[in-house]
């Protein structure tokens, strides 16, 4: 399976991509990886940022795309069944498996709606840069959850 990132905006430089990178290059020992960078809107109010960027994330995803939004309101999940809910996927033949992450004002409702599932990683609000990090490692805590490894403990 393969799995996309789908972000807006360039990752900063500085401790954010240094992470990022990090689980990243982790992560691609054990799944093919690609990541997706959509131009952030950079103008407008919150509404019309989210709007333009949500028609730069829809025009990115195909037909067959098993896609989850990541979002503050979204289905709060453990380690181990985020692991197992990637598990179901590979095993049910899922090809590509796209993994949003909105940009400074958050997800339009048209990429929530788009979404087969709509993850939190907290209820805490997080910045968009720093979500990239810990959704990142999450990432490949679930690959060395299905691989059996002692990452998780």
């Amino acid at each position: 399976m393969l799995i996309r990132l789908l972000m807006v905006g360039r990752t900063e430089r500085g401790f954010v991509a240094e992470g990022f990178e990090e689980y990243i290059g982790r992560l691609r020992k054990s799944a093919k990886v690609e990541i997706m960078i959509v131009k952030a809107a950079g103008q407008g109010d919150a509404a019309h940022q989210q709007h333009v960027e949500s028609e730069r994330l829809l025009a990115a995803l195909k037909p067959g795309d098993r896609v989850v939004a990541l979002d503050e309101r979204g289905k709060a999940m453990d380690s181990v069944t985020f692991a197992e809910r990637i598990g179901v996927w590979r095993d049910q033949g899922v090809r590509e498996c796209v993994f949003i992450i909105g940009g400074a004002y958050g997800l339009h409702n048209d990429v929530r709606e788009r979404a087969d599932l709509e993850l939190s990683l907290s209820p805490m609000t997080f910045t968009h840069q720093v979500v990239r990090v810990v959704f990142a490692e999450q990432l490949y805590r679930a690959f060395t959850i299905l691989a059996g490894r002692p990452y998780h403990h």
